[in-house]
C-alpha cells in the first residue's frame, strides 16, 4: 500500500494559460532519457530558457516562487500526447499537487499514479487565487481531500475530484505498482488456477 494522501500544504505558483499541453510541459527531445531521474530539470524547459540556455521570464524562474510545491493552472492542463514524462517532471521538480480549472484525462490518471492530486476549481476562484499569489507569493495554500476544499488567507474554496481518484488518495491505493506488489501472493495463486497459464513447455 502507498501512503495515504489527505492534506497538502505549501506555497504555490501560478502558471497562466489555457490548453498547456504535455509538449510544453516536457519538450519531446528530452523523452530520450532512459529513466525519469532528471525529468524535473526539463520541466517547462523551452518556456524557461532560450536557445542558449539563458533564463526567460517565467514563474518557475522567479525567486519569489522558488519554494512552491503546489501548481495553479487554467483550463485543460496536460492536454496533447499522453507522455508520462510530463507529470514525472512536475513531481520530480518538487510539486505535490496541482489546482486547475480542468485537466486532460490521461494526464490526470498519470498524476494519480505518482501521488500528485490534480484537483479542480471554478475559473473565477482560480483567477482569484492566482491574483493573490502574484501579490503575496509566500501565501500558505492548504488542500484538504477529506473536506474537498482549498484554503488560503481567510478563504475556503470547494474543489472537485472524481470519487475514484479521491478514494485512491485517501485509502493509499493510488500507486498501482505498490498494490500489485502487496498482492503478489494472491496474484500468483489466482494465476496458478487459470488453465491457460498451465502446461507451458
Amino acid at each position: 500500500m502507498a501512503d495515504k494522501i489527505t492534506h497538502i500544504s505549501g506555497h504555490a505558483v501560478p502558471i497562466e494559460g489555457d490548453e498547456i499541453d504535455t509538449d510544453r510541459i516536457m519538450p519531446a527531445r528530452f523523452l530520450k532519457e532512459i529513466t525519469f531521474d532528471k525529468m524535473g530539470e526539463y520541466l517547462f524547459y523551452d518556456a524557461r530558457f532560450d536557445s542558449d540556455g539563458n533564463p526567460l521570464e517565467f514563474p518557475l524562474n522567479e525567486d519569489r516562487f522558488k519554494d512552491a510545491s503546489i501548481m495553479v493552472v487554467h483550463n485543460n492542463f496536460g492536454c496533447g500526447s499522453s507522455r508520462e514524462h510530463a507529470p514525472q517532471a512536475i513531481k520530480r521538480y518538487g510539486f505535490n499537487a496541482i489546482i486547475g480549472e480542468s485537466f486532460a484525462e490521461i494526464f490526470l490518471g498519470n498524476c494519480r499514479s505518482l501521488g500528485v492530486p490534480a484537483v479542480m476549481m471554478l475559473r473565477p476562484e482560480i483567477n482569484a487565487l492566482m491574483e493573490e499569489l502574484d501579490s503575496n507569493p509566500s501565501l500558505d495554500v492548504s488542500l484538504d481531500l477529506e473536506a474537498m476544499t482549498v484554503s488560503y488567507s481567510d478563504k475556503v474554496v470547494p474543489i472537485a475530484l472524481s470519487d475514484q481518484n479521491r478514494s485512491a488518495f485517501l485509502e493509499g491505493t493510488w500507486n498501482s505498482l505498490a498494490m500489485l506488489q502487496a498482492n503478489d501472493e494472491a496474484i500468483n495463486t489466482t494465476a496458478s488456477n487459470l488453465g491457460y497459464f498451465s502446461n507451458f513447455e
